[in-house]
């Protein structure tokens, strides 16, 4: 009995330490994947629950953060898939942490939302590309794995991406 509760403790540790460390990174990547910020919150926490259950099963093939972005990159799809979503939409900013003086904080502040502004005007499947790998900081190898994709096709959808957002930040004159 006494392991029992053992084992139940670590499972719940496990979980918190996977929470601790992916919990914002994952908002923040939901955030982008549906441009509304108290949807990414509900999608958030369905991606956590479901992390929740099935920790004792994750098999380890690839990394934990990995396992979790790929959780958080489906239920994001499910959710752009939707009925509400298709015919309910709202925008909502996606908030950023900094730790600068007042003055790097604002200029930082505003090239960080109108570059966040230009890859959510991006496709979807070029802002995806981009929010796992530079704003959840995912090698090729993790985004390809959490996309579901073949590295090479990561490497080309990536190659895309930044040539779309390089026309953005053109046009936009920054």
């Amino acid at each position: 009995m006494e392991n029992v509760h053992r084992l139940q403790r670590t499972e719940t540790a496990d979980f918190d330490q996977v929470m601790r460390e992916n919990g914002t990174k994952v908002l923040r990547l939901v955030t982008l994947f549906v441009k509304n910020q108290a949807v990414a919150e509900d999608i958030t926490q369905e991606v956590f629950l479901k992390v929740y259950k099935n920790l004792p099963y994750f098999r380890g093939e690839s990394s934990i953060q990995t396992w979790v972005y790929k959780i958080a990159v489906n239920e994001s799809k499910s959710y752009l898939r939707s009925w509400s979503f298709r015919n309910i939409f709202a925008k909502d900013e996606i908030e950023q942490e900094s730790g600068q003086n007042v003055e790097d904080e604002v200029i930082g502040k505003a090239n960080r939302e109108t570059v966040a502004e230009l890859v959510l005007k991006m496709t979807p499947k070029y802002r995806q590309v981009i929010a796992l790998r530079y704003y959840a900081d995912l090698s090729i190898k993790e985004v390809a794995v959490a996309l579901g994709e073949s590295e090479g096709s990561v490497r080309t959808r990536l190659h895309r991406a930044r040539a779309q957002l390089k026309k953005l930040v053109e046009k936009e004159g920054l």
